[in-house]
């Protein structure tokens, strides 16, 4: 299957030179440019997955990917300058199934943008500490009930922390496969999109906090 790829950005030379290591696999293709978030809205009918800078003219790279994660089946992956700031907190609040930054190398994008396409999400647990460090002031007590099993629960007590389904397996002594099964039934039950959602609603829920 190839992965289509809509690059956003409003600077002309990151949009073409992201759009040229894109293009240059046998597995991806350039499905569009745009250079502000409104394009991007009209555009990301066509792709699999959006390649979302956050700060642009006209509409901001939060405020599209949550158009686009509302109206349709592409996922976002936020490349931006700086760490997580208010501006890729906001679009991974907005559905972004995570972000890089611009200065990573092409071969982690690429790896991003795969394993995105396959509905996981792009996060580090150093990253995760601080997402979850936004995610939690000012949040009530409970945010309504819990529909999940003692080890569904446990599962994502281990997503909070940033680990996958291999190191999860080891942990918890199940088999990856299993962990895999548990991780489809949360994001069921949840109603979210990835593992980034998920985490976010366990802060949500009060079920994880930071220490």
């Amino acid at each position: 299957m190839t992965i289509g790829v809509l690059v956003v950005d409003d600077q002309d030379l990151v949009r073409t030179g992201t759009a040229l290591v894109v293009d240059s696999q046998p597995d991806m293709r350039v499905v569009g440019q745009a250079a502000d978030g409104a394009a991007a809205v009209r555009l990301a009918a066509g792709a699999d997955v959006v390649l979302m800078d956050v700060r642009m003219p006209v509409m901001d790279g939060a405020e599209a990917t949550r158009e686009i994660c509302r109206e349709g089946e592409a996922r976002v992956l936020v490349l931006t300058t700086f760490d997580l700031d208010e501006y890729a907190f906001a679009a991974l609040r907005a559905g972004a199934s995570g972000f890089l930054l611009k200065d990573a190398p092409a071969e982690e994008m690429l790896a991003a943008i795969r394993t995105v396409h396959r509905g996981d999400a792009v996060i580090a647990p150093s990253t995760t500490r601080r997402l979850l460090d936004h995610v939690a002031p000012g949040l009530p007590e409970s945010a309504g009930p819990d529909p999940l099993t003692d080890r569904e629960r446990e599962v994502l007590l281990h997503l909070a922390l940033g680990l996958s389904n291999a190191e999860i397996a080891a942990r918890l002594f199940m088999a990856e496969g299993t962990v895999k099964t548990h991780v489809g039934r949360i994001l069921a039950k949840l109603g979210v999109r990835d593992r980034v959602q998920a985490v976010i609603w366990a802060y949500d829920h009060r079920l994880v906090r930071p220490a």
